[in-house]
């Protein structure tokens, strides 16, 4: 059994001659590189994942405009349509209300959905303040 020269016990020595206070200063080093190479792996990887989200939005929004020109050209067509059996301003006007009817329906099925949200949200937030009130009387 190797046995370490008293001395060596009162510095701090290890078998190989680092002291242990040496190896702590050497593990505090080595934890604030790895720390520093994984804020670096992080930065790299949320700097990519933003680049994936921007080029998806941008085809989002591209596919939305091309849409909506594909529903412009369905619109004149039905107008075009209509026009073969009425006068084209009459057609024109069909259409119009039409499109204005659906979209206020939208509007309106969006608008009652949203201020449910906000509701059950105002409903639940005023619990909580109830419950905290009642929670804060009750303790000394």
């Amino acid at each position: 059994m190797a046995t370490r020269p008293l001395h060596a016990e009162v510095t701090g020595a290890t078998a190989n001659g680092a002291t242990t206070l040496g190896l702590i200063r050497q593990l505090m080093e080595d934890l604030a590189m790895l720390f520093r190479q994984e804020m670096a792996l992080a930065r790299v990887e949320i700097s990519e994942a933003i680049q994936r989200v921007t080029a998806g939005v941008a085809s989002i929004a591209t596919g939305g405009l091309v849409m909506l020109a594909g529903l412009m050209a369905l619109l004149a067509s039905a107008v075009l349509g209509l026009a073969t059996i009425m006068a084209a301003w009459l057609a024109a006007l069909i259409v119009g209300v039409v499109v204005l009817a659906v979209g206020a329906i939208a509007l309106a099925v969006g608008m009652k959905a949203i201020r449910s949200a906000a509701d059950k949200t105002r409903r639940s937030t005023e619990s909580i303040k109830r419950d905290k009130e009642t929670l804060t009387r009750s303790l000394p």
